[in-house]
């Protein structure tokens, strides 16, 4: 007898999820979508197999704002495994050649660690996400394609040595968006002469994140067999929490209907990038810009400001 066939149902806001190490972004995300029945779902940026921590879910309207949390500022902690290489510069690669380590003292490290920081230019890993005429560059990695990995330039704000141990770095990184944690620690390596690759990596936060109460997928199930779908939806924050660190501009009731169709608005404080818009009862309604002269525009509105109403949905208030 077949099982039933799993409902999906409407549901918006965002879930701060523990990625468990082993398992795809999207696998993760497609595991929670299941619990929650959420009908569409988005991340904000593929985690590697091998890595952990914070990996930040867009359920429902809240996927119009996967893009801005994709750009945000990050942190992690890796284990810089020093003498040898591997094709994926990480524990879950072929290594490709081993080298003595020498004996390091902090102050060579941290010299080698000065020219990864700031705004550098930074050679991707061959096995990346990042797409080359259509196709992941991983694709041709598996498929044994010969790949000319690009560079591109990418801002490290601080690269902090935790701990120095028999062969291993731990280092604490804080970065923007598009940094390779693998591609520090594999330039880290050569810069000390030995090689290097990513033994472990956990992502503590991601703006606006700081200090994240993240759920496993282990903890999740849990409250699904024992508090049903009341108790999922408790860990789910509103969608204006992902917006925390953009100018806010509130419009009333009028002004909503005005966006809703398209028109802008005269008026406001002048921004250089996206403001979070609310209505008159305090709730979010989406995205737009403030052009110099005060004009506000719609950029991205919610479903419930399209349809004209305050009605909740889900947990996007």
């Amino acid at each position: 007898m077949s099982l039933p066939k799993l409902k999906f149902r409407p549901l918006d806001g965002l879930l701060l999820l523990d990625k468990p190490q082993g398992m795809s972004s999207n696998a993760a995300l497609q595991v929670a979508r299941r619990l929650f029945r959420a009908e569409k779902g988005g991340h904000t940026g593929s985690l590697d197999p091998l890595a952990t921590g914070l990996l930040p879910l867009c359920f429902g309207e809240a996927t119009k704002i996967a893009g801005l949390l994709l750009g945000s500022r990050k942190a992690y902690d890796t284990v810089a495994v020093l003498g040898a290489t591997t094709d994926t510069d990480d524990a879950d690669g072929a290594t490709l050649r081993e080298r003595p380590v020498p004996v390091l003292e902090v102050a060579a490290v941290e010299a080698a660690l000065a020219p990864l920081q700031g705004r550098i230019r930074q050679r991707v890993p061959i096995y990346s996400a990042l797409k080359q005429g259509g196709e992941p560059l991983y694709t041709k990695a598996r498929r044994g394609d010969v790949i000319e990995a690009p560079e591109r330039e990418v801002e490290v704000h601080g690269i902090e040595v935790v701990d120095m141990s028999a062969g291993r770095l731990s280092l604490r990184v804080e970065c923007g968006s598009g940094t390779y944690v693998r591609s520090l620690v594999r330039d880290l390596g050569e810069a000390l002469g030995c090689g290097a690759h990513v033994g472990a990596l956990r992502r503590r936060w991601v703006d606006p994140f700081r200090e994240p109460r993240m759920y496993t997928l282990e903890a999740l199930q849990a409250m699904a067999e024992q508090g049903g779908e009341v108790a999922l939806e408790a860990c789910l924050l509103p969608i204006d929490a992902g917006l925390a660190g953009f100018p806010r501009v509130d419009v009333d009731a009028a002004g909503v209907r005005r966006l809703a169709q398209g028109q802008r608005l005269p008026g406001y404080p002048a921004s250089d990038g996206p403001v979070a818009v609310y209505g008159p009862e305090g709730r979010v309604i989406g995205l737009g810009t403030v052009s110099a002269d005060g004009t506000l525009s719609p950029q991205r509105l919610f479903a419930w400001a399209v349809a004209g109403t305050a009605t909740k949905a889900g947990n996007g208030q």
